[in-house]
């Protein structure tokens, strides 16, 4: 590689140290799309986003004034010798977005903004500004103290009236849906208060919110709920914003069921914990709001219309179709609005994410959809010199749509940003101008950048990427014959056209078809109910900041009694959430301070220096290690470990085994679950589930994440399943799992409403011969036919 010692044309790192990272040094060209490969595990993350991305950001929080500090995150520096060139960075990752259920594809753009602006300026009616449009505003009628400037002089206050025009639904609260409570789940009405009648997650009988009910001095508390008066029970459960004298100070009263409303259902249902959310399904149920039928809108904002379509229509409307309506507003008026209205949405279209709709909650996009959207508020930016990350960002893409994404990455660098990718698929390595490929293993083996150069210097180079490179799945010579099917019938879940298919058993089965072509509506929404179908998805793994491998596994049950027979101490000791835990981080390992309105501060605790346990718990040793060298310990380091000598336990080894076989084996035993990518939160799942006895497993795109050489250990994971008399049903699009499958199933032939039919079923042999979809040109041409 040439070097160039200007920093204007390079960002230049070295001595990077972060997680397994060795000393790693690079030079990166600026305005150049430069692609980061190797195994998971490998370092990539680690110098992209933890040493690069990290350092740019904290470096931008340091131009803000003190004050605007003290309200952002406390950054740390990376743990790097130096780094220079740097420019902005802006991630754009496969991170979930938000899932306040206020936001919707629509809001997380620019698009619902553009459009309450041509709705508020050629609507008809005329109802008011963009605000009058907006499921977030409310109406509002009052008075107020207003400056008015009288002649010269300071400015008087004087009160005005004011009437402000919002577009929320008075009803649901721009929700979309209300709730209903089932009020036996809430409370034993054969009791009084006093008597601890609550069945409410938080509501004990000595808690300050039941003491409220108590002493509020609305009712009886030795009275049995049931014996209430019909003043009483409306008190009880619906009283709201009442002031109260409680413990000599006065407090609001608000009864049961709109305190509940604010504590549990403002909430997302997904990050709520475990038995909070068995609360919630146990005694809510919720419906499409009456008033609006789901718009979330007023009536005045439904009534203005262009074309004879309302705000509410056109946020429904497929994007596809909607882009096709806003290049038929022919308007003087709104001309400069009416064209960036169309590229915005143009931009849906060639990211592959037409099919949506604005009004989709966002909460709701899969990782890929997610990072796809994020890239789409970057399109249109008038920023250059830039440093643009992305992380994987073909996931979730069929073939098809991968030439659109690297077109979108080309027209961010020639712009004259700098453009860094994490990527594993040689599609998009093709067109990278420099590559670094990190190994050659993954965690403790990794971390050093094996290769630097071009692409067509990768292919020759002698390292895993390399040699893989340019490795094709064969088609199997000979598939498996059905042992049943799986019969599913008129599924019509979201944009299915009443579908009739046969997913067949003692099988691996590969749905597949452009992005939103039904697949997951036809595997997760239509399969019946009554069979024992394990499904492992990507989704967030649910646990606190304690959660780790270990923990998720039910790893350090063995391993905790191995420790105390070894010592002749209690089991708990040895558990980081009882008995050994550092008593200053609480076994965390860290301290967290919590400041309020700023971000919540994580430093090391001094007393433990990380290791979580007491220093006596840490004198027990099993095989000559501690607990906490444990936590440590690699799952390739601790296999050997726990299956041989003194600190043989078989129960460990086996989990263990099944880590190793689903590809994790150089993750930590004890590495925070949060710091794992989707992918691999997808195969610590299956790795718990492999011991399950259910018959049928549904994996959703395990490739994610996944290098070509780890791709072939996962198809022989995926064998060994099915030989071991499972069914293995997977979503995906990596033609290399399509070559190895007994059957496929096709869906399309386009997304939305352009897609939810089956375009072919057969062996993917018939689908190559065939080549009459979009799947089979590309599967075709990946295997060399």
């Amino acid at each position: 590689m040439t070097h160039v010692a200007d920093s204007h044309d390079t960002i230049r790192v070295e001595g990077a140290r972060e997680n397994n990272l060795r000393d790693v040094h690079v030079e990166l060209p600026k305005r150049r799309l430069t692609v980061f490969t190797g195994v998971s595990g490998s370092g990539k993350s680690s110098l992209v986003f933890d040493t690069i991305a990290a350092e740019s950001q904290r470096m931008i929080n340091e131009t803000y004034p003190a004050f605007v500090q003290g309200f952002m995150p406390n950054l740390a520096q990376p743990d790097v010798d130096r780094l220079e060139g740097l420019t902005t960075a802006i991630i754009v990752d496969q991170e979930r977005m938000g899932a306040n259920q206020r936001s919707t594809v629509g809001t997380a753009t620019d698009a619902n903004a553009l459009l309450r602006r041509l709705f508020s300026q050629i609507g008809d009616p005329h109802i008011g500004s963009p605000n009058a449009f907006s499921f977030n505003v409310p109406s509002a009628v009052g008075s107020g103290m207003l400056k008015v400037q009288k002649g010269p002089g300071k400015p008087q206050a004087e009160r005005a009236e004011f009437h402000i025009l919002g577009g929320m639904c008075p009803r649901c609260e721009g929700i979309g849906n209300i709730s209903d409570l089932a009020l036996d789940e809430l409370y034993d009405d054969t009791k009084s208060l006093r008597e601890g009648p609550f069945k409410i997650p938080g509501y004990n009988p000595d808690g300050w919110n039941v003491k409220i009910f108590v002493d509020s001095g609305f009712f009886d508390p030795d009275k049995p709920i049931r014996d209430y008066s019909e003043r009483e029970l409306q008190d009880f459960l619906y009283r709201e914003n009442t002031k109260v004298k409680f413990n000599n100070i006065n407090i609001t009263y608000n009864g049961l069921v709109p305190s509940i409303q604010r504590t549990f259902l403002s909430k997302d249902r997904e990050a709520m914990q475990p038995h909070i959310r068995a609360f919630v399904d146990r005694a809510v149920t919720f419906k499409v709001c009456p008033e609006c039928d789901g718009t979330r809108l007023a009536p005045e904002a439904r009534s203005s219309k262009i074309k004879g379509i309302n705000i509410a229509d056109a946020c429904r409307m497929q994007i596809t179709d909607l882009l096709e309506w806003v290049r038929g507003i022919d308007d003087a008026r709104v001309a400069p609005l009416v064209r960036n209205l169309v590229e915005l949405l143009q931009s849906f279209v060639e990211i592959g994410l037409g099919y949506l709709s604005l009004e989709r909650p966002a909460g709701t996009l899969s990782g890929g959809e997610a990072q796809r959207t994020k890239m789409i508020r970057h399109l249109g930016s008038s920023l250059t010199d830039v440093t643009y990350i992305f992380d994987e960002p073909t996931a979730g893409l069929h073939p098809a749509d991968v030439e659109k994404m690297n077109q979108l990455l080309l027209q961010l660098r020639d712009k004259g940003n700098t453009v860094l990718v994490v990527e594993h698929k040689p599609e998009v390595m093709v067109i990278a101008d420099h590559v670094v490929d990190l190994g050659p293993r993954a965690g403790s083996a990794g971390g050093e950048v094996v290769f630097e150069g071009t692409v067509d210097e990768l292919r020759r180079a002698d390292t895993l990427t390399g040699r893989h490179f340019d490795h094709r799945a064969q088609l199997k010579p000979k598939t498996r014959k059905p042992k049943g099917a799986i019969e599913i019938r008129d599924a019509s879940t979201h944009n299915l056209k009443d579908v009739d298919v046969d997913v067949p058993l003692g099988c691996l089965t590969v749905i597949t078809g452009v992005a939103g072509s039904g697949k997951s509506s036809l595997i997760e929404g239509s399969m019946p109910r009554d069979l024992e179908i394990v499904y492992v998805d990507q989704s967030p793994i649910r646990g606190s900041r304690r959660s780790n491998p270990a923990t998720y596994t039910s790893l350090l049950e063995p391993v905790r009694k191995a420790f105390a027979k070894a010592n002749g101490v209690k089991p708990a000791l040895f558990s980081a959430n009882s008995d050994g835990a550092c008593p200053t981080c609480k076994g965390n390992g860290m301290v967290y301070t919590d400041l309020g309105p700023m971000s919540t501060v994580a430093t090391l605790c001094v007393e433990c220096e990380g290791r979580r346990f007491q220093a006596e718990v840490l004198e027990y040793t099993l095989g000559g290690k501690n607990i906490a060298e444990v936590y440590e310990m690699s799952v390739d380091e601790a296999l050997p470990f726990f299956s041989e000598g003194d600190a043989k336990v078989p129960a460990a080894a086996k989990i263990l085994d099944r880590l190793a076989d689903v590809g994790l084996g150089y993750i930590a035993l004890g590495q925070q679950l949060s710091s794992l990518s989707g992918g691999e939160r997808q195969r610590l799942k299956l790795a718990t589930h492999m011991a399950d006895r259910g018959g049928t497993y549904v994996l959703d795109e395990p490739t994610t994440g996944l290098h070509l050489a780890d791709v072939d250990q996962l198809l022989a994971l995926l064998d060994r399943l099915v030989d071991g008399g499972k069914s293995v049903i997977v979503i995906e699009h990596h033609q290399a799992v399509m070559a190895h499958a007994d059957w496929i199933i096709d869906l399309g032939p386009g997304a939305g409403h352009d897609g939810g039919e089956v375009v072919f079923e057969g062996t993917p042999a018939e689908l190559v011969e065939q080549r009459a979809t979009l799947t089979g040109e590309h599967l075709a041409r990946y295997v060399g036919r």
